[in-house]
């Protein structure tokens, strides 16, 4: 199966950069994975860069069993990569305290899986529209679904940080795992923080799944995301991936 992929990150107007990403793409399947670091939380960018670090360094091993027990097999992975972050932290307390999302996506042949806690997210795209997405562990996703706002006020709302899931090494809070139907061909996926999405608008993202989409695209719009915020701009981070 072939793919095409582009990604980057850019530190906003924050200090520093709490978000990773990673990814492995063979002729049998691609792995991408994109986590943030929670700012109010003690070594939220180790977080982020230790889950990353795990999950790719595991993927020889589940990556084969992903044909036989999709959803379990993603699940076992996750557990296993958060076991293996916490021992990449020198200090027990530092990793007690310290969190991150994550949108974690794996697609071969045959199927496509999902992965994601927090409010990092993954969208999947053709030219005409937004299939889906992924929906976020967070009070405004909870007010979303009730109705009382609109998808659009999501990226601004004075409660956009509240999150209801996050990982972390004490697992107490699962990924949410689903398993989809295969890719057809120019179908796009896009996994991002919430930097990113927060200020994107929903005619912007069919630039995203066009054709002619390059990774000059992509960074117009993180370019267009940080302007808007005018100086408030958090980490944005975004990966690109066309099944061909």
């Amino acid at each position: 199966m072939q793919f095409e992929f582009y990604q980057l990150t850019s530190i906003g107007d924050r200090a520093i950069n709490e978000d990773c990403m990673g990814r492995i793409i063979t002729d049998d399947y691609a792995f991408c994975v994109v986590a943030d670091g929670l700012g109010g939380h003690q070594a939220g960018g180790l977080a982020s860069r230790y889950f990353c670090q795990s999950l790719l360094s595991l993927a020889p091993l589940y990556s084969q069993q992903i044909a036989d027990a999709p959803q379990t097999a993603m699940n076992a992975w996750v557990n296993h990569a958060i076991d293996d972050m916490h021992t990449l932290f020198a200090d027990p307390t530092v990793a007690k305290a310290a969190h991150t999302t994550c949108a974690i996506l794996y697609v071969d042949k045959s199927r496509v899986v999902t992965a994601h806690c927090g409010d990092s997210r993954i969208y999947r795209l053709n030219p005409q529209k937004i299939i889906w997405r992924t929906n976020d562990h967070s009070l405004l996703q909870q007010k979303l679904d009730r109705g009382e706002i609109k998808e659009h006020q999501m990226g601004q709302h004075p409660d956009q940080n509240k999150l209801t899931r996050s990982i972390n090494v004490s697992k107490m809070h699962a990924v949410e795992v689903h398993a989809f139907q295969p890719p057809t061909a120019g179908e796009t996926f896009v996994l991002c923080s919430d930097g990113f999405w927060g200020l994107l608008k929903k005619h912007e993202w069919q630039e995203l799944a066009q054709p002619g989409c390059t990774r000059d695209n992509l960074v117009k719009l993180a370019r267009l995301v940080v302007l808007r915020a005018e100086g408030q701009s958090d980490n944005v981070t975004l990966q690109w991936l066309r099944c061909l």
